[in-house]
């Protein structure tokens, strides 16, 4: 179905190739995954199989791309789109109706699909989603889980034979993953799609790929069974690193193999002690207070009295579904929203009446698209400008940035940098000034593994030294390496506030996965089950 012909391309100004000499098959009604360390191409590797790269992108390639035997270099996107289906890393940039039946109508109007075929085909995408429920639903009350599945079934109302997912769930909370995912498998397994996806949080979708297709930090692409590639794979969930700390074999992808093999690890570990790991009610200050906080869009209520404290020292969780009150209690707490009634303090002061340069000594916000802070040409001319406009030493921004993504090059444009390392450049841009309270919505969002073990070291660091750090995630795998408290938001109410371990073990949702294989035991990393075993 898709065929990669020893294909090269390398980007503009650029000296040296993004993807090398690629050289593979994807068949019919498969799901291939594509996998990777952030940077490396994945997503240049999707834009290929529907010409976008390198007819939209421009730059220089070698070889060929063909899909169901239509040549990329021939055939313009445009007209692939009843061949290739593309959702991209924000489903909504794709929007172009006000509702989901008239968005789903959308494509087929441009290829001139008749009326009849167009009205049946609605009814079978809003069925295979599950989502004739939202038919008459303007786009922009949807939900981010809902925005996902009416995407992919705005693109299969064209009856593409591929569909290509750029990070199908890296901003859905567990519980909408499950959803996509389940979606996507009917999609493969019952009409015979095939479909190539990218995805950093692999701990969702390992299981379900029938290839996987590693990508190296040099651009080249090895393709093989799942348990064979994610061995030796540069990036692996908890799952994996679990199979290959214990040496299981075959490895293990999803939590039901690796418990009926953990059953030995489970007895070695039963009479040891979980950790090490920060349980803390932290004991310093308190540096910001939120007292009943109430908050409405229209007549959805978002916040309902929310009470918080954060203390100096602590990272706290916030944790919740999609539409939860996650970011509006972040944009309140950062003095970028005015809430209905209630109040926010930070050191003693209102938000929204501190000076801006006092307010990022006091309190940063990473919002969840990092691009929004970005403004200049290159790298270094973002750190440089925010040196300046903090009134920080020469090179303070840089060395803040090297510390989270390091060697990015300081003369790359922050558009062609991977969402990942935007992300790692607008963070820099904000912890750079030394805010006492940091918040970051939605942060490991297109970062891979080895990219958000980084990050847990720099948020631990700021939160040892003195400030507080709170998290708005559906990432429970970063929860469980670096939250000492985990607040709950559900509808708008905070329904549990505790140590991290005791709120996330508990929960069938919000568990991470060490958890789920070594319950009922109560560990949450590989990271602590290594350090009990090599004692």
């Amino acid at each position: 179905m898709i065929r990669f012909d020893r294909m090269s391309f390398r980007y503009p100004d650029q000296s040296r190739d993004a993807l090398g000499d690629v050289d593979l098959a994807i068949e019919e009604g498969e799901l291939c995954l594509v996998v990777g360390e952030t940077g490396a191409g994945k997503s240049t590797l999707l834009r290929a199989v529907n010409g976008l790269v390198p007819h939209f992108t421009g730059g220089t390639m070698h070889g060929g791309v063909v899909v169901n035997g239509r040549s990329t270099a021939t055939v313009p996107p445009r007209e692939m789109a009843s061949t290739v289906g593309v959702v991209g890393q924000d489903p909504t940039a794709g929007f172009v109706a006000d509702t989901v039946e008239d968005e789903l109508a959308y494509v087929m109007e441009n290829l001139g699909t008749d009326p009849a075929v167009m009205r049946r085909r609605v009814e079978d995408a809003l069925d295979l989603l599950s989502i004739a429920d939202l038919r008459d639903r303007p786009l922009a009350t949807l939900s981010s889980g809902e925005a996902q599945r009416v995407a992919i079934a705005s693109v299969i109302t064209a009856a593409p034979r591929v569909l290509v997912l750029d990070e199908p769930t890296s901003a859905l909370d567990p519980g909408a993953a499950e959803d996509i995912l389940a979606a996507l498998t009917r999609l493969v397994h019952d009409l015979g799609l095939t479909i190539i996806a990218a995805e950093h949080r692999l701990e969702r979708i390992v299981q379900y790929a029938d290839r996987i297709a590693v990508i190296d930090g040099h651009g080249r692409v090895t393709i093989g069974d799942p348990s064979d590639m994610m061995r030796t794979a540069p990036v692996a969930p908890p799952v994996v690193q679990l199979g290959r700390l214990a040496n299981w074999n075959p490895l293990p992808l999803s939590v039901r193999d690796a418990r009926r093999a953990g059953e030995p690890l489970r007895q070695e570990l039963a009479d040891r002690k979980a950790g090490p790991h920060r349980q803390a009610a932290a004991t310093g200050d308190v540096v910001a207070t939120v007292r009943g906080l109430q908050h409405s869009y229209g007549t959805t209520v978002a916040l309902r009295g929310v009470h918080v404290e954060l203390r100096e020292g602590e990272v706290v969780a916030l944790m919740g579904r999609n539409g939860a009150g996650k970011s509006t209690l972040l944009s309140a707490l950062a003095g970028s929203r005015r809430p209905r009634s209630g109040s926010v303090s930070i050191l003693g002061g209102n938000p929204r009446s501190i000076t801006p340069r006092e307010l990022v000594r006091r309190v940063g916000l990473v919002p969840p698209d990092p691009s929004t802070l970005l403004y200049e040409q290159s790298v270094d001319g973002e750190c440089i400008t925010a040196d300046k406009e903090h009134g920080l030493a020469p090179g303070s921004t840089r060395s803040t940035l090297d510390a989270i993504q390091p060697g990015l090059d300081p003369e790359r444009h922050p558009r062609d940098l991977s969402e990942g390392e935007r992300l790692a450049l607008a963070l820099a841009v904000v912890v750079a000034p030394g805010p006492r309270v940091l918040l970051l919505d939605e942060p490991t969002r297109g970062l891979d593994y080895s990219a958000k073990e980084r990050l847990a070291r720099v948020l631990r660091r700021f939160a040892d030294d003195g400030r507080a750090v709170v998290l708005a995630t559906h990432d429970v795998e970063l929860v469980a390496a670096v939250a000492d408290r985990a607040i709950v938001l559900a509808d708008g109410e905070v329904v549990s506030d505790g140590p991290a371990r005791d709120v996330v073990v508990h929960s069938p949702v919000f568990a991470p996965q060490v958890s789920k294989i070594l319950a009922p035991s109560e560990w949450l990393t590989v990271a602590e089950v290594e350090a009990a075993v090599c004692q």
